[in-house]
Order: structure tokens, then C-alpha cells, then sequence
């Protein structure tokens, strides 16, 4: 569904992306991990047309992304962000819905907002809510309630647990995965934590000095040379 063909990205003298080759096909759940600064946000970034590559190319469906398809593709991605990033002048029905409410009714978008909310664990007294009030663990699963809102075919998880304590990471893995595998959708994850990997993933990539060292299934990462420093972390 999505391809990656010799992407490179530098800023200014300092090159991020030094020739990235890489795939997910539809209905997979692709990790990609990598140390602190090797530029898996930067590439995250540039399949959603927020950096331009210097050179390489992003493929949704066998074709360019370019600028004349990318709405088409925007319209069908969801995504969770690392902080959760809820509008915090809103309640958090309004967050989860925030697309939704362009194109129907306020009360088909809150009834739809409740219905995700409550995919996620959440009851219907937290759409009330500010974001302020919200506890870090509830407010990434109202995030992930917004991610899923509009039922996207492409979802992308930006650092998905961190900032949880065990326990509600597990959860917050728990629900990426099913919700992954009940919908059908394509995911990309970007993270940190080797147990998400291990729950929410079918392969994962290594980035490192920018580019894509390592790319095989998660039942298989145990055995792989390139990945054992992050598994003995």
C-alpha cells in the first residue's frame, strides 16, 4: 500500500535520510524503531507530505504520492500523536470528532465520537471533558478514539506508549492491535518500546545513520544481528 524508494532528507549541511528504502503492504502493521535522532519522525513526516524529500519517492497504491493525490490520501489516514496532542479549547467529544463535524450534523459526529470512545474504554461521561482533566492514559486512548474516528484505511502511531507506566502501555498495545486487526487498516508505529513491537507488529525496520538496516518479521527479530542492542535495552 505504501512504498519508499531512496528517500533522502537533510537540513541544511546535516543529512537525516540518507536513501530510505522501505514497504508496507494493506492490512499490515509495520514497527519502525531506531535510535533518538535517526529521523523516523522526518520520515513519518514526508509520507504525509509535511517535509519534501530532497531526492525519493513515496508510493501509495503503486502510484507517486504527489500533491494531486495526497487529499485523497489524507482523507483516509488516521493518526495517534506522541503527546496525544488533543485541542485543549475543546471538549473531548469535539477532539475525537474533530473531522467528522465538517461533513455532518453535531449530534451524528458526538453519537459517533461516544461510539470510538468507548472502543477505546472510555465511558460516555469522559466526552464531556476537557483534555486538562484527563489523566495521561485516558488521554491517549482519546486520542486513539480520534485516530479511528472516521475509519481509516491507513493509521499511524507516533511513539504510541510513550510517558505511560507499564501497565497502561500494555493496554494502550492491547488496543492498536485489535483495533488493527478489526478494521483491516495499514499501520505504521513508530517507537521505542521493543514490547509494543512484540504485540502490535507483523515486521519491523531498523533506522539507523538513516537509513533502513534491518527488515524482517517480528516472529523473527530474536535472531536478527542488527536488532540486539535494542532487545538487550
Amino acid at each position: 500500500m505504501i512504498g519508499i524508494r531512496g528517500l533522502t532528507k537533510s537540513f541544511g549541511a546535516k543529512p537525516v535520510l540518507r536513501g530510505v528504502d522501505m514497504h508496507v503492504e494493506a492490512g499490515q502493521s509495520l514497527c519502525v524503531i531506531g535510535q533518538s535522532g535517526t529521523g523516523k519522525s522526518v520520515l513519518l513526516r514526508c509520507i504525509l507530505g509535511l517535509e519534501h524529500p530532497d531526492a525519493g519517492q513515496v508510493t501509495w497504491n503503486g502510484q507517486p504520492l504527489d500533491a494531486r493525490r495526497m487529499p485523497e490520501f489524507l482523507a483516509g489516514f488516521g493518526m495517534l500523536f506522541q503527546g496525544a496532542a488533543l485541542f485543549d479549547s475543546l471538549p473531548v467529544w469535539q477532539n475525537v470528532a474533530f473531522r467528522l463535524r465538517r461533513r455532518m450534523p453535531a449530534s451524528r459526529a458526538r453519537a459517533i465520537a461516544l461510539e470510538k470512545l468507548a472502543r477505546v474504554g472510555l465511558p460516555p461521561e469522559t466526552a464531556d471533558l476537557m483534555p486538562a482533566q484527563l489523566s495521561g492514559g485516558m488521554a491517549k486512548r482519546a486520542g486513539l478514539a480520534r485516530a479511528i474516528a472516521d475509519d481509516p484505511k491507513v493509521i499511524f502511531f507516533d511513539e504510541p506508549t510513550t510517558g505511560l507506566d507499564p501497565i497502561r502501555a500494555r493496554e494502550i498495545d492491547a488496543l492498536i492491535r485489535d483495533i488493527v486487526r478489526d478494521q483491516g487498516a495499514t499501520a505504521i508505529t513508530i517507537t521505542h518500546d521493543m514490547a509494543s513491537v512484540r504485540k502490535i507488529g507483523d515486521r519491523v525496520a531498523l533506522l539507523q545513520a538513516g537509513r533502513i538496516v534491518h527488515d524482517g518479521p517480528v516472529s523473527e527479530m530474536d535472531t536478527a544481528p542488527a536488532l540486539a542492542a535494542f532487545l538487550q535495552a
